[in-house]
This record gives structure tokens, sequence and C-alpha cells, in this order.
């Protein structure tokens, strides 16, 4: 196996994203790569707004929140020496984290999954399972435990 240069790192913003962003930046100080943070807005999910909901504050809120979420993944790295690239996209999240894995021919995604069954996997592991499933790039999850 290679070494590492561009690993992608999805992220959420959450505390249980922030221990697979970690890993991610642990791997990336070891083989001197760089980390690619990405945010998915999935402005699908709201389309069920009403319509007298201002659709430029929710998608002002939601890129707030993306830049906010890749600084804290740019803090992590900035502590270690690693380089980050940033991007903010809109989409569906599974298939935008493989398209930008691909397109930007980065050599591994590092996603954090849930341990637990039920409706915490179909609800926070649907998108690693999908992206696992749809993936050319290799794709690493790292377990986050919930409780922290």
């Amino acid at each position: 196996m290679g070494r590492y240069e561009r690993i992608l790192v999805p992220t959420d913003g959450s505390e249980e994203t922030r221990q697979a962003v970690e890993h991610a930046v642990d791997l990336a100080e070891e083989h001197g790569a760089t980390i690619h943070a990405l945010y998915v807005v999935n402005s699908a999910s709201f389309s069920s707004l009403p319509m007298e909901s201002s659709w430029e504050s929710v998608a002002a809120m939601m890129n707030e929140e993306g830049a906010a979420a890749l600084d804290d993944v740019e803090a992590i790295a900035d502590e270690r020496g690693v380089s980050v690239e940033r991007a903010l996209v809109d989409g569906s999240p599974s298939r935008e984290i493989v398209r930008y894995a691909e397109d930007e021919g980065c050599d591994l995604v590092v996603m954090g999954t849930h341990g637990r069954g039920g409706i915490d996997r179909l609800l926070l592991g649907s998108v690693a399972e999908k992206v696992v499933r749809s993936s050319t790039v290799p794709v690493l999850t790292v377990r986050v435990d919930t409780s922290a």
C-alpha cells in the first residue's frame, strides 16, 4: 500500500464527526498528506419548509454552519501542521462525498460511523454506508462514541 497524499474527511460539525477528523489528521500527519475537508449542504432536506420561510436565510444559516464545521477541521489540522483544502458543496451527502473524492483524486475517505443499531444506524450510518457501497476510493470508517 502506498502513501496517502489526499485524505477526504466529510464533516457535519458534530462532536462525533470530530473523532473521525482527528483520526484523519493523525493519518495525514503520518503520511505528509493534505486533508480535504468537505461539508455538504443538503438543501433537499429543507424542501418541506413552508413557502413563507425565507430560503435565503435558511441557505445562509446552512452555509454558516458549514463554514464553522470547516473551520473546526482546519483548527485541528493546524495544531499538527497539516494543510487543509476546504470545500462547501450543495447536494446529496453520499453522492457529493463520492463525487468529490473521485474528482479530486483523493486516496482515502475517512468517515465516522456509529456502533449502535436501530434508528440511530438508519439516521446516522446511512451516509457512510452509501459511500462505502459506491466509492471507488477506499473508505476508512471510524467508529465514533456517541455518548461522548
